[in-house]
């Protein structure tokens, strides 16, 4: 069972979505927060695998709850999904920094929801699953676009081929879809982005589209290489 921890000031959102994952079979409901605080203790407390967390809460918001749970060595195992509307997309970067495994728009489709939990519970990432490449390429730019590179001293290790198919991963493309591109087989893939993850030292695919704009190496807007 992939333990999911609710984390929205709005019960009516809550009561939907309990709806909607336990109904999956696979999945249990273990608690609900109204804001950041409650998401972090009921974290610890409930051993959750997974946390749909809300940005905008009263008290800690989701940003802040999300920083402080990827800081915390004993919540490392806690995945976290941010909620967001179109409203709000100028956060979701800022989510990716703090160390969310992913997004989803809150309208998104029921078999989209199950789907994103059991892919964040297996230690992958949810870019884009009702969100298009483009807006991650523009959120990119809004939220640094005149920021320096940030030196990052792993880059320097990945082959050419592993740059390549680190900004394709900052475009959001998926495993089979950067196999495609790269006339590569979905294993050989797989083994690029695990290496690059080891070089990087980052958590998931999410962190790599934050190193990759904010290294250089994905010019943000553009979505290509530097």
């Amino acid at each position: 069972m992939i333990r999911v921890l609710l984390a929205d000031d709005q019960a009516l959102i809550r009561a939907g979505f309990r709806v909607l994952l336990e109904a999956a079979g696979d999945v249990e409901v273990v608690g609900e927060a109204v804001n950041g605080d409650q998401a972090i203790d009921l974290a610890r407390t409930e051993r959750a695998d997974v946390i749909l967390m809300d940005i905008r809460m009263p008290g800690t918001d989701g940003l802040e709850a999300t920083r402080r749970i990827a800081a915390d060595d004993d919540l490392a195992g806690v995945k976290v999904i941010i909620l967001t509307t179109f409203e709000s997309d100028e956060y979701v970067y800022q989510a990716l920094r703090a160390g969310a495994s992913g997004f989803l728009v809150k309208d998104t489709e029921p078999e989209d929801l199950i789907r994103a939990v059991k892919v964040v519970a297996r230690g992958e990432a949810l870019l884009s699953p009702s969100v298009t490449r483009r807006l991650i390429t523009s959120l990119a730019s809004a939220a640094a676009p005149h920021r320096s590179p940030v030196p990052v001293p792993g880059l320097a290790r990945l082959t050419e081929r592993e740059r390549e198919v680190l900004a394709l991963v900052a475009e959001g493309l998926s495993n089979e879809e950067i196999a495609q591109r790269l006339y590569l087989s979905p294993l050989t893939t797989k083994t690029h982005v695990s290496r690059i993850l080891t070089k990087l030292d980052a958590r998931d695919r999410a962190q790599l589209v934050v190193i990759a704009y904010e290294s250089g190496l994905v010019v943000p807007g553009s979505a290509t290489s530097a």
